[in-house]
């Protein structure tokens, strides 16, 4: 198939990285240097002109702006096949507010909330509240929308930066899980769990941020909780929407059950790498399937092998972060290295975002594919560069290299 991703980051070279070993066509608007190695690229955000202009077979939607803006409804209006969901149904991700209130109206378990709508609701809704308390942007926000505040200093300094249109929640406890399935409105196909590390330091520790890494394990989720998710959160959300593309539950696997954190409407970045460096194939047929509305029946075939990704950010992220400085030791390194924030600069590959590269390697168990990804990672230089030394961690203290647990 002719494929166009829409997106530049380090989620849609791993998307493309996966679709071109399948042997598919692949362009991508507007990429990035590291997408340029399995793709042609077409530096436009006329994503519409872009599809038609190659004839493509089907696009796929990487990034949740272009979804929220209504970029399905577009293509669907041609008649033009595309993975992704209405502008309606990206409101589950587009507006914390929206989410919150669709859960509670279908009983999707998920924290205890209150939204708010101006500084003084805000800070009179903390007293409802024990801490930590979560604080979260009622908007888009790339990730960094959320402030667990550990006092009641913390809770009004979190809605000073964040309100006043904001949602209000219980902290919840237990283990964090990203639980994703692609669906074409009826039937949905589940990927493999992952889970995700958010904030910026060692031991979940400091702001939130996009992602710092990720690892996928077939351990993460037994099938018994995998199929609860489905009963109590996936199936409710697609009956209630018909959602068509990825749905992206972040759960909270707490002693009552697993319960929404937050719904995205597209694959997780950093968990997209792991993902597609764990899967053996299946995808582009999946991909079209689900764009036509004929999902049933699909299957997605998975390597046994852990994969992790560590993500390399740049100077100052998740802040204002410096770009241009350049980035050696990438080539050859001995990890595939999905590019999210680089440039061609006149001495060579500059960083020019926050998240710049996510290094993501596999191994016979856990502990293996961690340790593979870092010595990988110990090869790759840049100024300013810095990463969490944690990725995966948690998974290899429960499941040790000894390996007694069967994949």
């Amino acid at each position: 198939m002719k494929i166009l991703i829409i997106g530049s980051g380090g989620r849609e070279h791993a998307i493309g990285w996966r679709l071109a070993l399948e042997g598919h066509e692949i362009y991508a608007a507007p990429g990035n240097p590291g997408i340029a190695q399995v793709a042609r690229l077409l530096p436009t955000t006329d994503y519409l002109a872009a599809a038609e202009s190659i004839q493509a077979d089907l696009t796929v939607v990487g990034p949740e702006v272009p979804l929220v803006a209504g970029v399905v409804d577009a293509f669907r209006a041609l008649g033009l096949p595309i993975v992704g969901p209405t502008q309606e149904n990206a409101q589950l991700e587009g507006s914390k507010i929206y989410a919150k209130e669709f859960m509670q109206r279908v009983g999707i378990p998920t924290a205890r909330f209150v939204k708010t709508e101006s500084l003084e609701t805000a800070l009179h809704a903390l007293s409802q509240f024990d801490y930590p308390v979560a604080v979260k942007a009622d908007g888009l926000a790339a990730g960094k929308g959320v402030i667990i505040a550990q006092d009641r200093a913390e809770a009004e300094a979190a809605v000073q930066t964040l309100g006043p249109k904001l949602v209000i929640e219980e902290f919840l406890r237990g283990e964090e899980v990203s639980f994703i399935v692609l669906s074409d409105g009826r039937d949905v196909v589940p990927l493999e769990a992952t889970q995700d590390h958010k904030t910026v330091h060692d031991g979940d520790t400091g702001p939130n941020t996009g992602g710092m890494g990720a690892y996928c394990d077939g351990r993460i989720v037994s099938a018994n909780d995998t199929q609860k998710i489905m009963d109590t959160v996936i199936e409710p959300a697609v009956r209630a929407t018909g959602f068509t593309g990825f749905l992206y539950a972040g759960l909270m696997m707490t002693a009552d059950g697993p319960k929404v954190i937050e719904f995205n409407v597209r694959l997780g970045d950093p968990e997209t790498q792991p993902l597609m460096h764990r899967l053996e194939g299946g995808f582009g047929d999946a991909l079209l399937r689900a764009a036509t509305g004929s999902l049933k029946g699909a299957t997605l075939r998975w390597k046994p092998e852990p994969s992790v990704c560590v993500v390399l950010a740049a100077h100052g992220y998740p802040g204002q972060v410096r770009t241009g400085d350049l980035i050696t030791g990438s080539e050859g390194c001995g990890a595939q290295v999905f590019h999210a924030g680089t440039k061609l600069g006149t001495n060579g590959l500059e960083t020019s975002g926050g998240r710049v590269l996510g290094v993501t390697s596999s191994g016979p168990d856990l502990a293996t594919a961690i340790d593979n990804t870092y010595e990988a990672v110990g090869k790759i230089h840049f100024d300013g560069m810095h990463y969490r030394k944690d990725i995966g961690q948690k998974g290899r203290r429960r499941w040790p290299r000894s390996g007694s647990a069967s994949i």
